[in-house]
């Protein structure tokens, strides 16, 4: 018999003690992935707990720095929290935009906390807890700010971003209470809501301003004449009354609709809110 064939009969009538068994695989290890933090804010104004998340710039735990913060309506982790909180995050990795603290104030009854009143019966009819406004500006001004601020090192650098409903919210609150925020981040604002009051009036609130530097970022896509002529009105006033010293732009994005304009707009509002220094 050759030698190997009987080395392969010896191999096979050994005992399994001596059996070679194939490397045991690796434990998977699980770690969850934290994005930030997220808080139920006892709201004495809202009457009710409301979430409020948090994330920080890389480093923050390391530095002594103190930074701007910017406060986004629908800020939930089921809303938009995610979206801006990567936007920020992503400045931050590649270097085109400063360290930001991003908070996100969600909102539960959209119309009631981000739609002022409105004298229209069919809205009424349909939304009937709709337009208060105003107590949801209180609520941050009062309750959302003071609780960052006191948590947070915070630099006094403050800009309000919001889409649609909340881009309303926005654009009503640069109007009427310019001094709660240094920048407002207005897309596609539902200047429609009370049949464009809001935008009629414009002129009358900006005349009434101090004349501190306030930036307003307004953006627009290809979204039907209802949002159009409303802002059509919006710019003709911020052209004719806007202060010396607030710096507006309005920038049409007639490639995007409703659905698809907010990402590359913020985008864009980070870049220039948020510019690093050159070198």
């Amino acid at each position: 018999m050759k030698p190997s064939v009987l080395g392969l009969l010896l191999a096979l009538a050994a005992p399994a003690a001596y059996a070679q068994t194939p490397a045991q695989a690796p434990e998977v290890v699980e770690t969850p992935i934290v994005i930030g933090q997220s808080f139920a804010l006892p709201s004495v104004i809202m009457g009710a707990a409301r979430e409020i998340n948090v994330w920080l710039p890389p480093g923050y735990d390391q530095s002594r720095e103190r930074y701007p913060v910017l406060y986004v309506l629908d800020g939930g982790q089921d809303q938009d929290f995610h979206h801006i909180s990567g936007i920020a995050q992503l400045g931050t990795i590649v270097g085109t935009t400063r360290d930001v603290i991003v908070v996100g104030v969600a909102s539960v009854d959209r119309r009631n906390e981000l739609a002022l009143p409105t004298e229209d019966p069919e809205l009424i009819a349909r939304y009937p807890t709709q337009g208060q406004s105003e107590r949801f500006r209180r609520f941050l001004s009062e309750e959302v700010q003071p609780f960052i601020n006191a948590r947070y090192r915070t630099s006094g650098e403050t800009a309000l971003m919001g889409e649609s409903l909340a881009g309303l919210f926005v654009v009503e609150t640069f109007l009427k209470e310019p001094q709660m925020f240094d920048a407002y981040v207005g897309v596609s604002p539902s200047l429609w809501w009370d049949g464009g009051q809001l935008a009629r009036q414009a002129g009358a609130h900006l005349r009434d301003h101090s004349g501190a530097p306030r930036t307003l970022i307004l953006t627009l896509g290809d979204e039907g004449e209802m949002m159009q002529a409303p802002m059509d009105v919006l710019v003709a006033n911020l052209r004719q009354y806007a202060m010396p010293n607030e710096r507006w732009s309005f920038t049409p994005r007639p490639t995007e609709s409703h659905a698809t304009i907010y990402h590359g707009a913020a985008l864009d509002a980070f870049r220039q809110l948020y510019a690093t220094d050159p070198q």
